[in-house]
């Protein structure tokens, strides 16, 4: 025979299973999406013969579809390792980051769709990339940021900040870790694509590589 008191606690368990329920739904809705990403290399031979090569290695995505809790919002966790070598020990300075576009296509590298701060066609970035992933992007937008802001004093002694790593010796690398791209103003579909562009210095030459990963989705 059940009594009261037990049909009153099982209700109440019934109740608390419902709510746990529901609460793991609603988590499961708004959960983080973890993309692992298939990073990338490029080998270049510059004209005086020196080769070149970088990858990317480790690369993935930690996608939050709507931090400001509206379809314009977007943010994303993005890790890597650029990993450079120059033949010969030469020396150099890697410049990684990611361009970020709003209904417009980056697979050719972010430089079309009214692009500002893209890397150029010579694989150099341009003055206008910036330090620092809060972007505002509209239709047809893309930007260009970079993953590194390094505090240093310049030759006078004077506070100064570099985008980034400069190496000796034939290789260098940066590696980096939930760096954040918050997106605003896009009600569309975005993309964003990681870059490591590479000013490397000889004897003879001076010469810029930019090698592109694949390009993700941020919902």
């Amino acid at each position: 025979m059940i009594n009261r008191q037990s049909m009153v606690r099982a209700a109440g368990f019934t109740a608390a299973a419902t709510m746990a329920l529901g609460l793991l739904s609603t988590g499961a809705a708004n959960a983080d999406t973890v993309v692992p990403l298939p990073g990338g290399h490029i080998t270049k031979t510059l004209s005086d013969g020196t080769v070149v090569d970088i990858s990317l290695v480790g690369e993935s995505a930690n996608i939050n579809p709507s931090m400001g809790a509206t379809p314009a919002h977007r943010n994303a966790w993005v890790s890597g390792s650029a990993q450079v070598s120059v033949s010969g020990g030469g020396s150099g300075k890697i410049f990684p980051g990611y361009t970020v576009g709003c209904q417009v296509n980056i697979a050719g590298g972010g430089t079309t769709g009214g692009a500002e701060g893209a890397v150029d066609d010579a694989g150099e970035p341009s003055a206008g990339v910036s330090t620092g992933g809060e972007l505002s992007l509209g239709p047809g937008q893309s930007r260009s940021f970079y993953v590194l802001d390094l505090e240093m004093a310049d030759d006078f002694g004077n506070e100064s900040h570099k985008t980034r790593n400069a190496f000796k010796g034939g290789s260098g690398s940066v590696t980096w870790a939930d760096e954040t791209i918050g997106l605003s103003g896009c009600g569309g579909y975005a993309q964003a694509r990681a870059f490591v562009s590479v000013e490397v210095e000889t004897d003879n030459v001076m010469s810029w590589v930019t090698l592109w990963g694949a390009p993700f989705s941020l919902g």
